[in-house]
Formats: C-alpha cells, sequence, structure tokens
C-alpha cells in the first residue's frame, strides 16, 4: 500500500509531497487494487467478528474458513444440491430453488490475493492462514464439489511439451528444422547450407 507523508501525517494517496515538489506513484493495477479492497474486507470481518473482534495476530485457517463460508451468501453461482434433478446438468432448463454460492475460481483468487497481503502487511509466510492446509482442503472439496454439481470439469488444462510440439508440427507438414520460410513466401528457392 503506498503512502503519502505531509508533514508527518501519513494518508492513503498516491502521491508524495516533499519540500513544494511533487512526485505521483504510478496508479495501482487492478490486481493491486483488488488485493487492497479484499484484504480490507478480511480486516473488516475480523473486526466486526462475533463475540469479540479478533486481530491479525490471532487470526488462523478456521477464521479464514468462517470468512469464505460467509461470502458464500453473496455468490452468484447456482450450485445444485445432489436432491436436485438438474444436479450435473451444465445448462438446465428450468429455473430451481438451489442456493447461489461463490464460484470456486472465484475463492481460489481470493485466497491467492488474500495470501500474497498477509505477508506484503508483514506477515509470517510459514504461519500465513490463508496457505494453511485446511484452507487447501477446502479450496479442492469446493472445486469437486461443484464441478459434479453444475456438471463442469474443472481439469486443468496442460501446456504441451516441446517434444509434442514438434511431433504435431511435424504431422500439420511443418518442418522447424529448416528455417526458411520466410524465404518460401518470398518466393525464393530453399537455400540449403
Amino acid at each position: 500500500m503506498d503512502f503519502a507523508r505531509t508533514k508527518g501525517n501519513f494518508t492513503s494517496r498516491n502521491t508524495i509531497q516533499s519540500n513544494n515538489n511533487t512526485l505521483s506513484a504510478p496508479p495501482l493495477s487492478r490486481y493491486e487494487n483488488q488485493k487492497r479492497r479484499d484484504w480490507n474486507t478480511f480486516c473488516q470481518y475480523l473486526r466486526n467478528h462475533y463475540p469479540t473482534p479478533l486481530s491479525l495476530l490471532h487470526c488462523s485457517s478456521v477464521h479464514v474458513l468462517e470468512f469464505l463460508r460467509y461470502l458464500d451468501q453473496f455468490g452468484k453461482t447456482k450450485v445444485h444440491n445432489p436432491n436436485c434433478p438438474f444436479f450435473g446438468v451444465p445448462d438446465p432448463p428450468a429455473p430451481c430453488t438451489c442456493p447461489l454460492r461463490q464460484a470456486w475460481g472465484s475463492l481460489d483468487a481470493l485466497i491467492g490475493r488474500l495470501r500474497a497481503a498477509y505477508e506484503e502487511h508483514g506477515g509470517n509466510s510459514e504461519m500465513n492462514p490463508f496457505g494453511a492446509r485446511a484452507v487447501k482442503l477446502f479450496l479442492r472439496d469446493v472445486r469437486n464439489f461443484q464441478s459434479k454439481s453444475r456438471g463442469i470439469s474443472y481439469d486443468k488444462k496442460r501446456k504441451r511439451s516441446r517434444k509434442n510440439q514438434k511431433i504435431i508440427a511435424v504431422a500439420e507438414g511443418h518442418d522447424q528444422t529448416h528455417d526458411n520460410a520466410g524465404a518460401t513466401l518470398c518466393g525464393q528457392t530453399n537455400i540449403v547450407n
């Protein structure tokens, strides 16, 4: 977070004023803005925690999981219950009464941003509650359940290895061993060294 110093007072602007010279810091990226908003939301959640407010020092993975469950009420993704007739149907033909929840991808990205913000605010990376095993297991369970419920696969798309790219290029008739494609396109003949 950028802080500006004006005669000993700290403000949260992106400018630094000193001796009548104003230096403007570059604007924050979309990611940095979202990370800051997420961090502020989590800190507000801790301050409003019932029965007593929590400090960041006393925050654990249990509180992170409570926060994620709290966020579910603001979700916009239809997640079908196992007894719903549309369970596992990607595009249900009719509406149902199943709840709206936070999508797994949104939760996963949120945890990534909060994990980075925690460390930026002085937290120890080994004690980071957002990187705890319980949080990882929770996200995995959410992903698996939503995948089954919505009939959508969340499998990672694997990158093609260099060897596979060469095999595919040869199969498609592109020989990558000669680098004279430009000469052929310009009407010149292939020159072999």
